[in-house]
């Protein structure tokens, strides 16, 4: 895996991923920045919360699950020092579908947080708490 960053102008710059995909990051004003793009922590965020929606939705599916929606929300609380890390995170998977077996949510969302999404397993192992819970909305 590869990623390229570039410096555009004060504090943003653009990303460039292995697969030729690019995303302008860029910070608030307090920092030189003038808030047109995604922060850098803000960009982890997302990523890990993707990471985790994909293995939910992709285990609910291999699980024979008529899954039609994932919605993941991640809110994370920051150290107040010097280097601001995360140090909790909570996610909640609004999770849709037609008769959508909770026991299979509930493991999908097991199986992502303990074995299968790298990103989560990544920053728990460098001391993050990372909560997870989940919603079902049957149509």
């Amino acid at each position: 895996m590869k990623a390229t960053i570039t410096w555009l102008e004060d504090a943003m710059f653009e990303g460039e991923s292995g697969s030729g995909h690019k995303v302008i990051m860029d910070g608030p004003e307090t920092a030189g920045g003038k808030n047109r793009g995604v922060r850098p922590m803000e960009m982890l965020l997302l990523g890990t919360a993707t990471c985790s929606a994909f293995d939910v939705v992709s285990i609910l599916k291999k699980s024979r699950q008529d899954v039609t929606g994932c919605v993941a929300e991640a809110d994370a609380i920051r150290a107040d020092a010097v280097p601001a890390v995360f140090e909790k995170i909570h996610m909640i998977f609004r999770v849709k579908g037609r008769n959508l077996d909770p026991a299979k949510v509930k493991r999908a969302v097991e199986l992502s947080a303990e074995k299968y999404c790298s990103a989560s397993i990544m920053l728990g192992k460098g001391g993050v708490e990372i909560t997870h819970e989940f919603t079902i909305e049957n149509e």
